[in-house]
Parts: C-alpha cells; structure tokens; sequence
C-alpha cells in the first residue's frame, strides 16, 4: 500500500503530525508540503492524506484550490484529512463534529474522506514575529489560553494521531 501525506503548516506542527502518521503506516509512505508543490500527481498512490493548519481561524488558501483541482483523484482514493488548531486543545472542541473550522472546510469541500481527524497544536511564542505573538496571546487570553511570551507549549495529543494513523492503516 503506497500513502501519499500533503499537509500545510505555518510553524511545523502539522508537518509534525505528518511524520508521526508515517512512521505508523504500513507499506511505502511519501509526505510532501503543499506549500511547495501543488502540482503532485496522485496516480501512484493508494491512500492520500492531507493535513492543514489553521491560522487566524481560516486554512490557507492553497488547500481549498488543491482540493477544487485534484477532486476527481482524491474520489477515487482512499482518503483521510486532518486538521489541527489551538481551538483542540479544548475536550468539547477536538472532534471533526465539534469543531467548527474542520466542519466548515468538510461543507465547503467536494471531496468528503473517508476519515476525518481534528488535532490540538502548538504554540511557539518566542518563535512568532511581533505581530503574531501579540494577536495569538490576544486571542489566548479571550479563549482561556497561555499568554506567556516566553513560553513553547505543545498541545497535540499523540495517542489520538497514533489512533488516527491506526484508521488510515485499515483503509
């Protein structure tokens, strides 16, 4: 079984995910940033994969067009999608029924995956430029979150990807 993983991330933790999901695959797994090649030909896979973060509560860009392009292909597939947010961090809003980003992309989206995975992020404050270290710990605050600026916390629940790569595996 060949997998083919694309993901989108803005600082590394849904690339992160990705590589926890192939290291649990069986068969050949190959994992490609979205954000370098869109133009990935999806013939030569069984299962495709596709991970995208969120980032001031919308996905980039890039994702919705690739979905709109290569619809017909990922139908045809076995497929799976994940999404990760800081918004998961929260019990009542990690599941794709709970939260509302990863509900709105599946509403919008042509292709609907066979499975479908919502995962906590990461905060990297001392990583971010000015402008987003300051409107992450706003919103932070006004969602009960960590404010420290100083502070690097990882929220991502590994058993759920390990979980999740387990499901893939039975596609």
């Amino acid at each position: 079984m060949k997998t083919l993983i694309l993901y989108l991330t803005h600082d590394g933790q849904t690339r992160k995910i990705a590589e926890a999901i192939s290291a649990q695959l069986t068969g050949q797994c190959v994992i490609a940033n979205l954000t370098e090649n869109m133009n990935i030909d999806l013939m030569p896979y069984d299962r495709v994969v596709l991970g995208a973060s969120i980032r001031y509560g919308k996905f980039n860009p890039k994702l919705y067009a690739f979905i709109r392009e290569h619809k017909q292909q990922l139908k045809a597939k076995k497929g799976a999608l994940y999404t990760v947010n800081l918004t998961a961090r929260k019990a009542d809003k990690n599941t794709p029924q709970t939260n509302v980003y990863t509900r709105k992309l599946l509403a919008k989206i042509a292709w609907q995956p066979q499975v479908v995975q919502v995962f906590a992020g990461a905060l990297f404050y001392p990583r971010y430029t000015w402008f987003d270290r300051t409107m992450i710990r706003f919103i932070m605050k006004l969602t009960g979150g960590e404010t420290d600026p100083r502070k690097e916390v990882e929220y991502t629940d590994w058993k759920q990807v390990a979980n999740f790569a387990q499901q893939i595996d039975q596609l």
